[in-house]
């Protein structure tokens, strides 16, 4: 059992993660934050779980693909 966990743009560079997977299954978005990085967690990031935009309290299934990303900006 496990979940993919990706980190995009600036978070990848600050965190020092592009990509990992855990093999024990995190309960909430939240709780796989934690898990996986030893840092607060930046109050204007977005996550994703299979393409989709969840909130951080969303419960992950086992082969879920969870990723964090900074806002996007158009311009």
């Amino acid at each position: 059992m496990s979940v993919t966990v990706k980190f995009f743009a600036g978070l990848r560079e600050q965190i020092g993660i592009e990509e990992i997977k855990t093999s024990n299954v995190p309960t909430t978005v939240r709780d796989a934050w934690q898990q996986v990085t030893d840092r607060p967690r930046p109050a204007n990031i977005l996550a994703a779980v299979n393409h989709e935009y969840v909130d951080f309290e969303y419960r992950l299934t086992d082969g879920d693909e969870l990723a964090f990303f900074p806002p996007v900006t158009g311009g």
